[in-house]
């Protein structure tokens, strides 16, 4: 995968929305300042980099903290537990807030997108509570995978377009504005061509595309395809890089390694959704099982060192 750390009325300096949303009532997303050093990219960790050390929630936001991140994507099931075990969301706001952390995104499986209408109705009161519960945490974003539909029949993308409005509806009342993102080994929603004809043909000025390195591969889409992606429609790419010898058949999710360790034209692809008029968001997503044997803390810094090491190429 939005709100309150700042009254997104106020904010019409956005990472992409700017006046387009702010003429049309919508969400803004604030704009993040960025140092002139970070060459046009803000540095996030998806948790899912430290997920297996099973740090929990707030331990998680620390170690990204003492890391150098200033942004981060959680994992509402990791919020859940934390907040099944006691801690309250005014406190992970005060904790967060108090860590100069920004949660730019949250990763989350509802299922908004499946035929059976009573799964889809069962997805969408799931997913209007966890956007309601990211709002109160200042995350104005959360992922839209096609999660429950990765191994059945095809669906039209039209009735997916339906299906993303409807989310996209919900986003606009809460302030938190799905991301349709692609996933390489899915049925659907597996091509960049499908995430985008969806974003582009629903016709609503919040959509949005989350794309991943990975997901490329795996779903074998063109690199130079990218080019063609409007840089409103992105404002997170999950970066990471992958072995050589794999096909895109075969690779695996735990395969995936830190940016620059692999075979993956990542260089390239920032190259092209680079935007000059606003900062891209670039978040490390990996879920190696030799990096959770490794210190927490090594683990984030070391992405950070080798997000920071590309994007200085672009």
């Amino acid at each position: 995968m939005a709100d309150n750390s700042l009254n997104r009325r106020q904010v019409l300096k956005t990472l992409g929305l700017a006046a387009g949303a702010a003429a049309l009532g919508g969400p803004a997303v604030a704009a993040i300042k960025v140092d002139k050093n970070d060459h046009g990219f803000v540095y996030s960790l998806n948790m899912s980099t430290i997920r297996g050390h099973n740090l929990g929630f707030i331990k998680e936001l620390e170690v990204a903290a003492k890391a150098g991140y200033t942004a981060v994507e959680i994992w509402i099931d990791t919020l859940q537990t934390y907040l099944k075990n006691g801690g309250s969301i005014t406190e992970a706001k005060k904790i967060i807030d108090g860590l100069g952390i920004r949660v730019e995104n949250a990763i989350g499986f509802a299922q908004w997108i499946v035929d059976d209408d009573a799964i889809r109705k069962q997805g969408l009161t799931q997913l209007q509570a966890e956007m309601e519960m990211l709002a109160k945490i200042g995350c104005k974003r959360i992922a839209a995978p096609p999660a429950g539909a990765t191994k059945s029949g095809v669906i039209n993308l039209d009735l997916v377009t339906e299906r993303y409005n409807t989310i996209l509806k919900m986003g606009r009342e809460t302030g938190v504005i799905p991301q349709l993102e692609m996933w390489g080994g899915s049925t659907n929603l597996k091509h960049i061509s499908q995430v985008l004809y969806v974003v582009t043909q629903c016709g609503h000025p919040d959509a949005r595309m989350l794309l991943d390195v990975f997901h490329v591969y795996k779903g074998q889409s063109a690199v130079e395809s990218l080019q063609f992606v409007g840089k409103p429609a992105l404002e997170i790419f999950h970066v990471n890089d992958y072995p050589a010898g794999i096909s895109p058949e075969q690779i695996s999710e735990p395969e995936r390694v830190y940016v620059g360790d692999g075979v993956a034209p990542v260089k390239r692809i920032l190259q092209l959704v680079k935007n000059p008029d606003r900062p891209l968001i670039i978040s490390c997503e990996v879920f190696n099982k030799s990096y959770y044997a490794q210190d927490a803390l090594l683990v984030a810094k070391t992405a950070l060192s080798k997000m920071k090491a590309i994007a200085a190429q672009v």
